[in-house]
């Protein structure tokens, strides 16, 4: 049965963007997906259901969530602006450098020292969704980041009072939060994933920006 969304998040079927009271469906593994990516707006769940299970192309998250596992692209929408992250560390922790750019040109870059290579990898989205309006689809090579949002790890955070499933705290909150809370308000952020040093020219140009970012954070 169709009922309002609740949250932001991404149809399971089209790859779009799902904004909060929009009618959404539950079309579960019909859509060829897992239970963490089941809605989908309600057009999209009744034409899943008019092809056939599995027939349609997977847009939802990958069932791996190890980091450097492969989630599949998400659709490219007419109009959308999309951006490349990174984040680097000389050290783990140790010196930490981030960055984000575009293909139009804009870019911003940032360091922190200590950091880990996981707090800068948040830094670099969070930045880049501060600094962009419209459309966005932010593209890391990090699954961390990634499927936060694919799989929503970020309810179950909430739901728990910013604790994992095995009731430790969340690391890094202090980028999560403000992260989770602003993708939420906008409700036209989506991620997509990039393989990491693959020969993608903006991944490869924002991990550069990254490391001398993190270099020179550390210099006398």
């Amino acid at each position: 049965m169709p009922f309002p969304a609740k949250f932001a998040t991404t149809c399971a079927v089209c790859g779009s963007p799902i904004r909060p009271g929009e009618l959404i469906t539950d079309v579960g593994d019909k859509a060829g997906t897992d239970r963490a990516a089941r809605w989908a707006h309600v057009g999209c769940g009744q034409a899943s259901l008019d092809l056939g299970a599995g027939a349609g192309p997977r847009t939802g998250p990958a069932r791996s969530t190890r980091e450097g596992a492969s989630p599949p692209a998400q659709s490219t929408r007419p109009g959308v602006l999309r951006v490349w992250t990174d984040g680097a560390c000389s050290g783990n922790p140790g010196p930490g450098g981030w960055a984000w750019a575009t293909e139009d040109g804009r870019q911003g870059v940032g360091a922190e020292s200590p950091s880990t290579n996981q707090r800068m990898e948040i830094k670099a989205a969070l930045e880049a969704v501060r600094a962009l309006p419209s459309d966005l689809v932010v593209v890391s090579d990090s699954t961390y980041v990634v499927h936060c949002f694919r799989d929503r790890w970020w309810q179950g955070w909430l739901a728990r009072g910013w604790r994992t499933s095995k009731k430790t705290p969340v690391a890094n909150r202090d980028l999560w939060e403000p992260l989770v809370t602003l993708v939420n308000e906008r409700g036209d952020v989506t991620f997509d994933w990039v393989k990491g040093h693959s020969g993608d020219p903006m991944n490869d140009l924002v991990d550069e920006l990254a490391v001398e970012a993190s270099l020179a954070v550390r210099r006398p």
